[in-house]
């Protein structure tokens, strides 16, 4: 038995490690593969396991990663260790980037895209929230256009414009086989 393999994309501020982690969590749930990223492990949102670039580079060189990108000046990686469960029959999901979709595709073709998406000026209000930029950091994630999706691949959308809750039940929905759909 072999699971099902979904990444999720989208937006700065869409909520996406929000709905993750309550979807994740729930029973049933799938696995939330850590990522390696190139920042330090205290900065917030999903787990991760935070390395300095040589680490990172390393571990790339020892083909220690089913999957690596760059993007906003940092590396991630999803360690080949991570999608073990695939091979158990439970479906994992990783936190992907809409800019990588192409080669995550290349690599994994039975990839299912979820894209969540809100409002710009929520965006903006959920980024600023944060803290975590200026100004104009958030106005230039908000300008940058990546929106083409790899046409092979299938894309579940939703739009988190309502509660956590809402958005919660809607990923959920979204893992089931039907990959319903609800905004």
């Amino acid at each position: 038995m072999t699971g099902r393999l979904f990444t999720v994309v989208g937006p700065s501020g869409a909520g996406k490690d929000t709905l993750l982690a309550g979807a994740c969590a729930a029973p049933g749930g799938p696995h939330w593969v850590r990522r390696v990223i190139t920042r330090p492990s205290g900065d917030g949102g999903e787990p991760f396991e935070g390395v300095a670039q040589s680490e990172f580079a390393l571990r790339e060189a020892q083909g220690a990663f089913a999957l690596t990108w760059r993007a906003h000046g940092l590396c991630y990686g999803i360690p080949h260790s991570e999608l073990a469960p695939l091979r158990e029959g439970r479906d994992v999901v990783f936190n992907g980037s809409r800019a990588a979709l192409a080669r995550a595709g290349a690599v994994f073709p039975a990839l299912t895209v979820i894209v969540i998406t809100a409002p710009p000026d929520l965006l903006a209000r959920r980024l600023v929230g944060r803290g975590r930029e200026s100004v104009a950091q958030i106005a230039q994630r908000l300008a940058r256009d990546v929106t083409a999706q790899p046409a092979d691949l299938p894309v579940i959308e939703i739009v988190n414009d309502g509660t956590p809750e809402q958005g919660i039940a809607c990923l959920r929905a979204a893992f089931q086989p039907s990959g319903a759909r609800c905004r």
